[in-house]
């Protein structure tokens, strides 16, 4: 699959206020600042088509994006920050599983999970939550410019292991991993169609 064009659509707070797109939807969830806008703009390679920023819990509304007419992204709110309330917390958490359960376009979620890090406890309670809900799922292992290129392979070892899913290494420092992601995304939307 190769990109030629992406736009931004549109930012809802919740499902309710989103278009019906009809085309297939991949929908970014992560902890906050694990890089959902740098793989979106990486992987269509378009610099700052979505929005970056080094403050965590600056993703507030769902985000969405065509690629090319032939899927969207679903940026969604991180989820894991610890300086918003908890009942703002409670509120993302909220729209995101209302989203994520009733959003009939979805092909797949895409699970951003910091390489760098041990796996935390809320992107296991998110992985685990994704397995009980049955949804179609494959995981991103950013930053991985930044832990050396020996570790790549068993940090993605070590984190399919532990979540029970498909593990995809990926950095915003060069397009290397986009075509492996690229070809899993294009596979999931043949099977769909």
């Amino acid at each position: 699959m190769k990109i030629t064009k992406a736009k931004f659509i549109t930012s809802a707070p919740t499902l309710k206020e989103c278009p019906e797109l009809n085309l297939p939807e991949f929908a970014l969830i992560g902890r906050s600042n694990v890089g959902k806008s740098s793989f979106i703009n990486s992987i269509v390679n378009i610099k700052g088509l979505a929005k970056t920023s080094n403050t965590p819990g600056k993703t507030k509304l769902i985000n969405l994006f065509n690629v090319d007419n032939l899927f969207i992204f679903a940026d969604l709110p991180g989820y894991g920050y610890a300086k918003v309330s908890g009942k703002t917390q409670n509120e993302w958490q909220k729209s995101l599983e209302k989203y994520l359960l009733n959003r009939e376009a979805i092909v797949s979620l895409i699970q951003l999970i910091d390489s760098r890090h041990l796996i935390q406890k809320n992107d296991l309670q998110m992985a685990e939550w994704i397995k009980f809900n049955k949804l179609p799922c494959f995981v991103i292992a950013t930053k991985v410019d930044q832990i050396g290129r020996s570790q790549i392979v068993p940090t993605c070892k070590k984190f399919e292991k532990e979540l029970g899913l498909p593990v995809f290494p990926f950095c915003k420092a060069d397009n290397y991993y986009n075509q492996n992601i690229l070809k899993k995304m294009e596979e999931i939307i043949k099977a769909k169609n």
